[in-house]
């Protein structure tokens, strides 16, 4: 090993090691506490190792930069059959999934879901950050203005599931145009603090309007209807309980089941409209937008128009979010609404790439998906999360997949 190379190696060894012993190396006994260093060590070691890796690897492609580059047109061939392959495997994989549920127990049904919301989450402020480039930091209120006009809809207005639907999109895509006009003007940290503001007040308008949201306490979703049957053990909605019309027990995988179904579709929907959308000339005005706001006004275009445009179709997106989220968990409350899912979903985005959308639902599922295999590590888990987080973003700075733009070649 050379000397520049064990240098960096300690070095990194002795960063992590003070970074980790006041976290995990105190173990508090009353109002003593012990020192163990066995822990600190270890994830010390690690990070060491692991930068280690990290340094070879790069002396390892540079040296192999110039062969790579010889290589490029014998691979040509083979890469495009891997596209071809790439290509029959995104027509199979709705397949498989909705056999899923065949496949797994109900817990995972339940992960799934959860991946599916997310991945809807995703997209929505993929919209806003991603292509129009406005950093939202409030983006879960739109997310909660969803989840509560189904369940308050259906408390005070009679509204089910696929009333609901329509109206959450609606009255999320006018929360979006209403935050959309007091940021026109406002760039970077600015806009980000004040669309953290707006998630804030969302968050405590739902935790102190006692009399209406129910406050801290909550407020029940009902199951959702599919022509006049019900997921519920018993008919609350006027229709008829599924188990009774088919003649079986109950279980609540049939409403889980129905839900992971819905937004499996729904998904596929949006992934669809999404990357339609990008080639029409709204796309195209945000990402106008998002590289110079002044070279597009020059253009003639409407920055008014665009900025509203990404916000409310964003919101929009949440909102549908929001009513799946109620319906799935039959409970909602602020809690599920405060500024930590709006830091993840903009991971989901970062991490994925902006503006691409299969870098958004890889993003989502490794985001969903990873807590739930680190389960077993719950003393660790947050620390290995995060580290994995930092090093992707050393690997990948730009996210999993980069948005690739349309190129026209000059006719001859």
């Amino acid at each position: 090993m050379s000397r520049p190379l064990l240098r960096e190696t300690l070095l990194t060894f002795f960063v992590a090691l003070v970074i980790f012993l006041p976290i995990t190396g105190f173990i508090l006994k009353g109002y003593d506490y012990q020192l163990a260093w066995l822990r600190p060590l270890l994830l010390a070691i690690i990070v060491a190792c692991g930068r280690l890796v990290l340094l070879l690897c790069r002396r390892r492609s540079a040296a192999m930069g110039g062969w790579l580059a010889g290589a490029k047109s014998r691979l040509a061939a083979p890469l495009q059959l891997l596209t071809a392959q790439q290509r029959h495997l995104s027509y199979a994989l709705p397949a498989v999934l909705l056999l899923m549920p065949l496949m797994v127990n109900e817990y995972w049904l339940t992960v799934l879901i959860s991946v599916f919301i997310y991945i809807l989450l995703g997209m929505g402020l993929n919209i806003v950050v991603g292509l129009a480039g406005l950093l939202d930091l409030g983006f879960v209120a739109f997310y909660a203005v969803g989840a509560y006009s189904y369940a308050l809809g259906a408390q005070y207005l009679g509204l089910g599931f696929w009333t609901a639907l329509p109206f959450a999109m609606g009255l999320a895509a006018c929360c979006g145009v209403l935050l959309g006009f007091p940021v026109l003007r406002m760039h970077g940290d600015y806009l980000a603090i004040v669309t953290l503001g707006f998630g804030e007040i969302i968050r405590l308008v739902l935790n102190n309007w006692l009399e209406f949201t129910g406050g801290p306490n909550g407020v029940q979703a009902p199951a959702p209807t599919f022509l006049g049957l019900e997921f519920a053990p018993t008919a609350t909605q006027g229709g008829r309980p599924l188990h009774e019309f088919l003649g079986v027990d109950y279980a609540i995988a049939y409403r889980y089941t129905f839900i992971y179904l819905l937004s499996l579709l729904v998904v596929c929907g949006t992934v669809f409209f999404f990357n339609r959308l990008k080639k029409m000339p709204l796309g195209r005005s945000w990402e106008a937008l998002r590289e110079d706001e002044i070279a597009c006004r020059s253009l003639g275009l409407n920055h008014v128009t665009i900025k509203l445009s990404a916000f409310s179709m964003g919101a929009m997106i949440a909102g549908m979010a929001g009513v799946f989220f109620a319906a799935w968990q039959g409970f909602i409350n602020p809690t599920s609404f405060t500024f930590f899912e709006s830091a993840l979903i903009l991971c989901i985005v970062v991490l994925g790439g902006g503006g691409s959308t299969g870098g958004v639902i890889a993003a989502a599922v490794v985001i969903t998906l990873l807590p739930e295999i680190l389960r077993e590590f719950s003393d660790f888990r947050l620390i290995l999360f995060g580290g994995l987080m930092v090093v992707m973003m050393i690997w990948k700075p730009r996210g999993f997949v980069v948005a690739k733009r349309q190129q026209f070649e000059q006719a001859e």
